[in-house]
């Protein structure tokens, strides 16, 4: 998970071990000691922190590829068996000083649905399996060097809670069908999950919702975060409805833009959620193990989901899509500014020229100045800008309240337009 440096870490708390209950009618439970056994095969040394365009990424990418054939999940059109292959290139990896492209790839399966009438809609279920590798640019113990920050958390536990719930929906197909997405290049700016959303396996017309599992490993004192509930209508009574007995605390966050990989699908118009059970002191550092996983709480969490999942992809009706007017997140940027503009950057787009946009927030001053998303930004405030460094000088040299003219690209066509600056949280 890509978060900012500004947030504040939860003190770090083992939850009690409780029995996870069964799903409905298939006499199958999420098995947690399968789930410790997967996160533990990811966040071993010998995958060497699954930094994307290392070889421990992409034998990452082969075992799940084995895993997906041992489910007997399908193959996608197009695709090169389960792969999607890309190369990975981002502003953020060029200013590191980073190579030009890194070829990558995102594995993808295929689970039909057993309902003729609705298999030809889909619900994508994801999670990046990338982590930070040896690099110390985006830890939070750069003292540590070169260690390898295994990322059991972030986000082995998503990748294995993705498995399992392939696992549950091979034993009982859904209604509708069902996309497994494991991502890569998320640490460097959600490459995987845009690449997908721009190159869609499947019309992306016919996603009906989008679930993201990123952080699952670490439930405490009960507490799971649900985010994008307020992106379809039917999504707060789905997700309680889910949350049986014994019931998890459930923080239900109503945003479905974020620092993980549903943040793609939502500036695309698609409902999202995303499951997390919070940050802790191990976040981006090489003390994030296996041995600190709580298997068993992941479990309850893997079952809570397999019940918004069912719920969504069982529906008569598909979910009515709501476009959220939300606050500016208080984390990410530049420390110590609070200017809002309500730009959503495209991280992946290291070739344009200027800073393209993934999105632009419900009601934000980007919104209201009729910015959207595929405009690319090229000047701000009379500041030329070639990327998102760039971007990010131009917009924090301003103070909220300010008048600014921003000059943007769309469809290779010059347009200006007249912006008042925001207050970040506000």
């Amino acid at each position: 998970m890509r978060l900012g440096r500004t947030i504040g870490f939860a003190a770090l708390s083992m939850s009690a071990c409780r029995m996870t209950e069964a799903v409905p009618g298939t006499g199958a439970t999420p098995d947690a000691r399968r789930l410790r056994s997967d996160i533990a095969w990811l966040a071993d040394d010998r995958r060497d922190g699954r930094a994307t365009g290392t070889a421990g990424n992409d034998s990452a990418a082969a075992w799940l590829a084995r895993r997906h054939a041992s489910l007997g999940l399908r193959t996608l059109p197009g695709e090169d068996g389960y792969l999607q292959r890309f190369v990975a290139r981002s502003a953020q990896l060029a200013h590191a000083g980073g190579p030009e492209g890194l070829a990558t790839q995102n594995v993808l399966a295929l689970l039909p649905g057993r309902d003729p009438s609705l298999r030809g809609e889909f619900v994508v279920i994801g999670a990046h399996f990338d982590h930070l590798g040896r690099s110390p640019s985006s830890a939070m113990d750069p003292e540590a060097r070169d260690a390898i920050r295994n990322g059991a958390d972030d986000n082995a536990s998503g990748t294995a809670a993705l498995l399992e719930l392939a696992r549950l929906f091979a034993a009982r197909p859904a209604r509708r069908s069902i996309v497994v997405a494991h991502f890569t290049g998320e640490e460097l700016g959600l490459l995987g999950s845009q690449w997908f959303v721009d190159h869609p396996p499947v019309s992306l017309d016919s996603v009906t919702a989008m679930i993201n599992f990123d952080m699952v490993g670490r439930l405490r004192n009960e507490k799971l975060i649900v985010y994008g509930v307020a992106t379809a209508r039917e999504l707060p009574s789905i997700v309680d409805s889910a949350n049986t007995a014994p019931r998890l605390s459930v923080s239900a966050v109503g945003d479905g833009f974020g620092p993980s990989d549903h943040s793609s699908f939502y500036a695309k118009g698609i409902p999202v959620l995303h499951f997390f059970t919070d940050l802790h002191d191990d976040y981006h550092r090489a003390s994030d193990d296996v041995e600190r996983i709580e298997a068993e709480g992941e479990a309850r969490v893997v079952a809570m989901a397999e019940r918004v999942v069912r719920a969504i992809a069982d529906r008569p009706m598909r979910l009515t899509p709501v476009r959220v007017a939300a606050p500016a997140p208080m984390a990410g940027g530049r420390t110590g500014s609070n200017v809002y503009l309500g730009s959503i950057p495209d991280m992946s787009a290291g070739d344009a020229k200027g800073l393209r946009l993934s999105g632009v927030r419900a009601g934000s001053p980007a919104d209201v100045a009729g910015l959207r998303a595929g405009d690319v930004i090229v000047e701000l405030g009379g500041r030329a800008v070639k990327d998102l460094y760039g971007y990010s000088d131009a917009l924090y040299a301003r103070s909220p309240g300010e008048r600014v003219v921003i000059v943007y690209l769309r469809g290779g066509t010059r347009s200006t337009t007249s912006v008042i600056l925001g207050t970040r949280g506000k």
